[in-house]
């Protein structure tokens, strides 16, 4: 498969690299080869062959993207955060367009795993506990709260009705931790996920890419990692 990167920073240069290691002819662009969307016009990615588009940019850059290769009929793959206030309007444009498209807050498998988990924890809600979420990320990290934690904010809410407050930490090199706290005057339960490298995004993204090779309509990462392979 031709797969088209968008982004070198330190997530998509790790989906470069496990691409090519499961087959996949790779070409990547930084934000220089690519500004304002200027790269992806549909001539240039018929040229390219381009399979699948994978953006791990950035907010500001994300939404042209998308837009480009919707124009292009490119498939496309986003793990890119800080943007889901336009989901509706990207879901209108990927109709329109009948691409395939998968978006997610996070493509590890373990985090997926780590939301159904919270959504089972979640039902201890209404028996008197309340809900916390802490959040911490390495300093660059542009969006605040992290996407991951949004999606835990939107699986308490949907399943208990509890509005959890979210504590965002920036520091050091810190790949991502989640940690939701259930607190009660009885008992306290604790879960976390800490990833240990940026690796697992990765590889859940060129996983997606894959599934989503061929296929038409809007996914989103946590209804689909199960299918994958």
């Amino acid at each position: 498969m031709k797969l088209l990167v968008l982004g070198k920073g330190k997530t998509g240069s790790i989906v470069a690299d496990i691409a090519r290691e499961r087959g996949h002819e790779v070409v990547a662009l930084d934000e220089h080869d690519n500004a304002g969307a200027s790269a992806l016009t549909p001539e240039h990615l018929r040229k390219l062959a381009t399979d699948v588009a994978i953006d791990f940019t950035a907010p500001d850059a994300v939404i042209e993207n998308i837009c480009a290769c919707a124009r292009a009929k490119v498939n496309l793959v986003v793990g890119t955060t800080g943007w889901y206030g336009h989901v509706s309007k990207v879901r209108e444009l990927v109709e329109e367009s009948k691409i395939g498209f998968v978006y997610g807050s996070n493509f590890s498998i373990g985090v997926n795993v780590f939301f159904e988990a919270i959504r089972a924890a979640a039902a201890a809600v209404p028996f008197g506990y309340e809900v916390k979420l802490i959040e911490r990320h390495h300093e660059q990290k542009k969006d605040k709260p992290s996407g991951t934690a949004v999606t835990l904010h939107k699986i308490i809410q949907e399943t208990s009705g509890a509005d959890a407050e979210i504590t965002s930490i920036r520091e050091g090199d810190v790949v991502g931790t989640h940690t939701v706290l259930l607190d009660s005057e009885f008992d306290t339960m604790m879960l976390v996920h800490d990833a240990k490298s940026r690796a697992g995004f990765a590889a859940g993204a060129v996983r997606a890419a894959e599934w989503i090779r061929g296929k038409k309509g809007f996914y989103e990462f946590r209804d689909i990692f199960s299918e994958m392979k």
